[in-house]
């Protein structure tokens, strides 16, 4: 059986970005580089507990295999002076697998892979970091979706959650870095890989909570947040669905990835505050990024929040 995480402490979190009244797809591009892949420990005891970790992890659980994922290595705000001009942010993105973040992120050994620094990129050097997406999902009758997980999965299980999971690079064809700094392939891969950001939220939602697609709208970019424990990063996006909550209920029995969850429920913002203080922190972050964008404020919807800091109590 797959080796549980610890979920102690799993509450916290900060917020990496916040952009409340939301960044469409042509706000948000992609920097697809190597410069931001992890960078190796120094101690070769500390990286070799990577294929060890791993190792043992296979031997318990048959079913784990490797992939690849987007590493989260930061991102560029840009506020033009002009007013006409729209707000623009620029993620930087490098390759991991699941095989390095299992064995970094996931290690009981993790905060030994930390580098002491304010800067969170350099703080995260030797992290696989892999960033993670998640859907706050408005229904026509303004409630929101949350999935009970499985007691079956890795990570916070029967803990409530958003719907979501990774960008993948194999929808776009990436497998590795080469041939990406090419001139005339770099302009592509970035944008493929810019509407994966946006692609990837909408299949998650499909296939988790079993909406169609044509039920969703664009999703809108609102902000990234990190876990503290095992400085696990997710980026957040806010969806409407003109469905009742009583049809996607119904939708719900049927969902291609329902195995992932044991439950949906369609709340309300008040009880949708009391689930947050179940959720992991990651999440609970999106919750955060979410009551932001609600409360839209004058200041909040012309300027970025950055780096700010939200930890449970």
């Amino acid at each position: 059986m797959e080796e549980k995480l610890s979920c102690d402490g799993g509450h916290e979190f900060k917020v990496l970005f916040s952009y409340p009244s939301g960044l469409s797809p042509s706000q948000v591009s992609v920097v697809f580089d190597e410069v931001y892949d992890r960078i190796p420990h120094t101690d070769h005891t500390l990286e070799k507990s990577i294929s060890e970790i791993w190792d043992a992890r296979v031997e318990q659980s048959s079913s784990l295999y490797n992939g690849t994922k987007f590493r989260y290595g930061g991102y560029n705000f840009n506020v033009e002076n002009d007013p006409k001009q729209q707000p623009h942010v620029s993620l930087h993105l490098g390759l991991t697998d699941y095989r390095t973040f299992v064995g970094t992120n996931l290690s009981p050994m993790w905060e030994r892979f930390l580098v002491p620094s304010e800067d969170d990129c350099i703080q995260c050097h030797h992290t696989s970091s892999p960033l993670g997406n998640g859907a706050v999902v408005e229904t026509s009758d303004r409630r929101i979706l949350v999935l009970q997980r499985s007691n079956k999965v890795g990570e916070f299980p029967g803990y409530f959650v958003f719907p979501g999971g990774h960008p993948e690079p194999q929808e776009v064809g990436i497998i590795s870095h080469e041939g990406s700094q090419e001139l005339n392939q770099c302009h592509m891969i970035n944008n493929k890989v810019s509407q994966e950001m946006f692609d990837s939220i909408v299949r998650e939602v499909v296939e988790e909570i079993g909406t169609p697609a044509d039920s969703l709208s664009s999703p809108i970019f609102i902000g990234i947040s990190r876990r503290l424990l095992n400085v696990r990063p997710t980026a957040f996006f806010f969806i409407k669905c003109d469905l009742w909550s009583d049809e996607i209920q119904q939708l719900y029995s049927s969902a291609q990835d329902g195995f992932e969850s044991t439950q949906l429920y369609v709340v309300s913002m008040s009880d949708l505050e009391n689930m947050a203080s179940k959720m992991p922190g990651c999440h609970r972050g999106g919750y955060a990024l979410y009551k932001l964008m609600v409360k839209g404020t004058s200041d909040s919807l012309s300027h970025p929040l950055l780096n700010e800091n939200f930890v449970a109590s």
